[in-house]
């Protein structure tokens, strides 16, 4: 499979989470360009944690929305007690599930296709949830429609804000230069907030260059993100890296050398 050979990929991925993604495009022969888009920073306030901490045996059901919510919420709650084993763990993807089990939770629900808020509302275990108490870990400023929703089907839901997402400030001019010398073939990125973020980061010259890149997303409201720019040559992919990775290599063998 030399599809990827040679081929120089964008990685947006916050630093932490980049390494998966950069060693599987490396395994096929890719140089992944690492350019975090997405910084992650721990709360100066700890205690809206700790307090619901001290409540999760209350709850029915929890919910982490990211892998940055598992790692930032159980760093702060597992020193201080054990998960309640009574208490089933709702998430997102395969590597949040894995987060989940490093940390000793097992009790996981999560959807099996898709990796957004709209796949967790279709979970059986989501849908009947009258009288129930849901507690949601997430960063700040996140989307309230899993909330709003499991409020309108009858569930008490309490958001616990647990890490914070910044724009990194970094030099864009490598980039640049990558993209004038030709060695820069494709950008990958995960996130609505990470496309807005790439796009202000790289300038109006960097904004040009990203207009003749293909664009790899996992999800559709990505893209729709990615259009709202004036961006175009969006592939939109399979959910995760692996649904990255495959779409890359299924447009590098349909182009060749284009």
């Amino acid at each position: 499979m030399d599809e990827l050979k040679g081929r120089h990929i964008v990685v947006t991925r916050p630093r932490g989470q980049a390494a998966h993604l950069a060693t599987r495009l490396m395994e096929l022969g890719a140089e992944p360009v690492l350019f975090p888009v997405l910084e992650i920073r721990d709360l100066e306030n700890i205690q809206p944690v700790l307090d619901v901490a001290i409540r999760l045996d209350q709850f029915d059901l929890a919910i982490f929305v990211s892998l940055n919510a598992i790692d930032k919420a159980l760093a702060t709650i597992l020193p201080r007690r054990g998960w309640p084993a009574s208490l089933p763990v709702v998430t997102i993807g395969k590597l949040s599930e894995q987060a989940l089990a490093r940390h000793g939770i097992s009790r996981v629900i999560s959807p099996a296709l898709r990796f957004d808020s709209e796949a967790l509302l279709d979970l059986p275990e989501l849908k009947n949830v009258a009288g129930k108490r849901v507690v949601i870990f997430r960063g700040e400023g996140g989307r309230d429609l899993l909330g709003d929703t499991l409020r309108a089907r009858g569930a008490t839901v309490e958001y616990v804000t647990c890490y914070r997402r910044l724009c990194p400030q970094a030099d864009p001019h490598p980039l640049l230069a990558r993209w004038e010398a030709g060695r820069l073939d494709a950008v990958t990125l995960t996130s609505s907030e990470g496309v807005r973020n790439f796009f202000a980061m790289i300038g109006h010259l960097g904004q040009a260059w990203l207009k003749k890149t293909p664009l790899f997303v996992p999800h559709a409201r990505i893209a729709d993100q990615a259009r709202a720019l004036g961006l175009q040559g969006i592939i939109v992919t399979a959910p995760g890296d692996e649904g990255l990775l495959a779409a890359l290599v299924q447009y590098y063998a349909d182009h060749g050398t284009d």
